[in-house]
């Protein structure tokens, strides 16, 4: 899906198209927005059905936005002054400084995600869901899905889905997934890119090596101080030097990926390997001043990964935590207990004693919690504990740390 979050404030605000901006930042205050709008226009009435005819200039700007919030997307007018998902909302400011800021409104997202989706379905029914805005779609076998190389498929689909929400999206045509994934992004928005087989020399491998999915910006780092910039150059490396350079898995795998080869199927239905939540504070915490802030925060995560298991009918055992610190470093720890769990207080308990092995005498931003190694409640695995070769999960190889076993002796 094109901009997908942005796309949908553009549905409920049709005359902010065409500008910056950005989505992200704090909450959605409906109620409040209308106040303001009544003390500002009072001549005329707000409400949910007078949205379209908000003016421009009452919108917030991003310039005046103050805090840690970060990107969740931008419109095509804001990423043309560099602005792109995930990234601060403050240095955004700093590029484009006149770009509308909106906040999400996650359930219209939900509702339109579930419409795209199921619209595709109607066409294409062997479908991979990648999140709320992107899919991987298997169509080999729908009638007529050849024609054109699969452009008229491609059209198809493009059309049914602005007909049932009004919202644009690329589609890549590709034989795999891999290829198809860089396809989707070559003619945005609204475009439809088909990559055959013969054309990997001349469309993949003038791209830079970070265009492949599963490409960051460590292993890019680490390619380009041995001269590979682009996928041509990483196709021309031997494959056993890369084996020898990245390790035997990824080094046989970016050989692969560098030539297009990928046989992962589309898969329709897939079972989540872990569940987490996280937050980032609005100001650094410190670990003596913030300890009881941070152990609510840390109770909180706890009970609401707990709630997000039981909701969806999964058991975990292993448990952990993740912490950013002021300088952005992050750090884990889990552990694994010999009981599948939902319950909170077990998590809590774990992912404390899990905290207690960081130092924590540093300012952090960020705190999240993790379980994983999840099972659907009610089978075999979920009802009896989990022991390699017949012996209990090892403990932890680090011990608490000093710091923080005296700065938050409550953590256990």
């Amino acid at each position: 899906m094109d901009a997908f979050y942005a796309s949908v404030e553009l549905l409920r605000y049709p005359q902010l198209k065409g500008l910056p901006m950005v989505i992200g930042g704090g909450r959605r205050r409906e109620a409040e927005m209308f106040a303001r709008l009544q003390a500002a226009y009072p001549e005329r009435e707000w409400g949910p059905d007078s949205l379209d005819r908000i003016p421009v200039d009452f919108f917030p700007r991003l310039k005046d936005y103050a805090g840690r919030g970060v990107a969740t997307t931008a419109t095509y007018a804001a990423r043309q002054f560099g602005v792109g998902s995930a990234m601060g909302l403050m240095k955004a400011a700093k590029l484009c400084p006149d770009a509308i800021l909106l906040p999400v409104d996650f359930e219209e997202v939900k509702r339109l995600s579930r419409l795209f989706k199921s619209t595709i379905l109607e066409i294409a029914p062997v479908m991979q869901d990648r999140g709320v805005d992107e899919v991987y779609i298997d169509f080999t076998h729908v009638p007529g899905g050849q024609r054109e190389g699969g452009r008229v498929l491609a059209r198809l689909i493009q059309k049914s889905i602005l007909q049932a929400t009004g919202l644009t999206c690329s589609i890549g045509v590709a034989p795999n997934k891999l290829l198809a994934k860089m396809a989707s992004e070559f003619n945005k928005p609204n475009g439809i890119s088909i990559v055959r087989p013969d054309d990997l020399q001349t469309m993949i491998w003038p791209l830079p090596c970070r265009k492949i999915n599963g490409v960051g910006p460590k292993a890019d780092e680490k390619l380009q101080s041995h001269d590979i910039r682009t996928i041509g150059e990483l196709a021309a490396r031997e494959k056993h030097w890369l084996i020898e350079t990245f390790g035997k898995s990824y080094g046989a795998w970016l050989h692969e990926a560098a030539w297009g080869r990928d046989d992962r199927p589309v898969e329709t239905e897939s079972e989540p390997v872990s569940m987490s939540r996280e937050t980032t504070f609005d100001r650094d915490l410190h670990a003596v001043r913030d300890r009881a802030e941070a152990g609510a925060v840390l109770t909180k995560l706890c009970e609401q990964v707990a709630g997000d298991l039981q909701r969806k009918g999964y058991l975990g055992k292993t448990i952990g935590i993740k912490i950013t610190f002021d300088n952005f470093e992050k750090v884990t720890r889990d552990q694994t207990i010999d009981v599948y769990t939902a319950d909170a207080a077990v998590i809590r308990r774990q992912a404390g004693l899990s905290l207690k092995r960081v130092d924590l005498s540093r300012r952090f931003r960020l705190l999240g919690v993790r379980v994983g190694k999840l099972v659907k409640v009610g089978t075999a695995e979920a009802s009896a504990p989990e022991y390699i070769d017949g012996r209990p999960p090892r403990p932890p190889k680090d011990k608490p740390d000093e710091h923080t076993d005296l700065l938050f002796p409550e953590l256990d």
